[in-house]
């Protein structure tokens, strides 16, 4: 399912134990520069449970430690999240803002499945201020799904970039397909260490249980 902050919520649906949001899409006249979305698929194992990765990617303030304060490049990472108080439900809207080589991007989500303790997901409409003046739009999908693996689990991330209103600069890499590659792997081994890193949070919370117990 594919869902942008330009289209209407309907309503949401319990199907099965899934919780998903159910949208009428609008208009979509939106200039995109791509000839395909793109796609990083990235998995890490991790010693804690589905459960206990899952409340920390519910819980939105979250992202700005594992996505931002923990990331080592400061020119790839968030820099402040708005989001409510407590877990994250299927409609859920948040802001944020990052840094990137090219600039920083303000960006504007919602929640559109939430299905604990396996599914995970929430569409972003960034803006991209580059350095040189320009504005760049996105719309990026990112899912993630928890399979149980021993006592511990599987993080598997799926980052598709839909949307991209202009290639500008180094972003024109994607409209060559050698170069498209080299670019997704880029882009890759830095939402990897993030993927680390929540899987490393979620390890400390299953200690603190521990302790606590």
């Amino acid at each position: 399912m594919l869902l942008t902050l330009d289209q209407r919520i309907l309503s949401t649906s319990t199907d099965g134990g899934r919780s998903v949001m159910v949208v009428q899409q609008r208009g979509s006249g939106r200039a995109n520069a791509l000839n395909g979305e793109l796609r990083v698929h990235l998995e890490e194992t991790t010693t804690a449970s589905a459960e206990i990765v899952y409340d920390r990617l519910a819980d939105i303030r979250n992202h700005l430690d594992w996505g931002g304060k923990m990331q080592p490049k400061k020119n790839f990472r968030l820099l402040t999240v708005e989001a409510p108080d407590g877990p994250a439900l299927v409609g859920t809207e948040f802001k944020s803002t990052g840094a990137d080589a090219m600039g920083q991007f303000a960006d504007s989500s919602v929640v559109t499945e939430a299905t604990k303790p396996s599914v995970f997901e929430f569409v972003t409409e960034a803006r991209l201020s580059t350095k040189k003046a320009k504005v760049v739009e996105w719309t990026n999908i990112h899912r993630y799904e928890l399979t149980p693996q021993g006592e511990g689990c599987r993080i598997s991330y799926m980052l598709r970039t839909v949307r991209i209103s202009e290639l500008p600069g180094a972003l024109g890499m994607f409209k060559v397909p050698g170069l498209r590659s080299l670019a997704l792997k880029i882009s890759g081994s830095y939402a990897r260490k993030g993927l680390r890193n929540l899987a490393e949070l979620a390890e400390g919370s299953v200690g603190a249980r521990g302790k606590e117990e």
